[in-house]
């Protein structure tokens, strides 16, 4: 990556443990897509009050050459998120395959992305 990640806790404590599961996961990303020069990631926890807990809520903004992506799915309702670390893990999928949609060297000649 071109500019260092950038790592946002908001309404919780920063954590070393989920800093690092994150800056291993955007190491990752770079499989996808060799020109990421940029990533910011947000951690939220909800303040609303839940039957279990806390859901968490991750956003991922990433920056392509000619493009800027935004991984931010809202699941309030998705109990699995109750889980930083599964939270963590679907914005960093959902991240790898648009970034598998977007990256020129993984499409086949001649294609634009669009369909004829």
């Amino acid at each position: 990556m071109q500019i260092p990640l950038q790592i946002t806790f908001r309404d919780m404590d920063p954590s070393p443990a989920i800093d690092e599961r994150i800056r291993q996961q955007a190491m990752k990303l770079e499989q996808f897509h060799e020109r990421i020069s940029g990533c910011r990631v947000v951690v939220e926890a909800s303040h609303r009050r839940h039957r279990k807990g806390k859901i968490y809520h991750v956003r991922i903004d990433l920056t392509v050459p000619g493009a800027e992506l935004v991984i931010s799915r809202d699941r309030e309702l998705d109990h699995a998120h109750e889980d930083v670390y599964v939270a963590i893990r679907d914005a960093f999928d959902a991240a790898r395959r648009q970034l598998a949609d977007t990256a020129p060297e993984r499409r086949p000649a001649g294609s634009h992305g669009r369909e004829s």
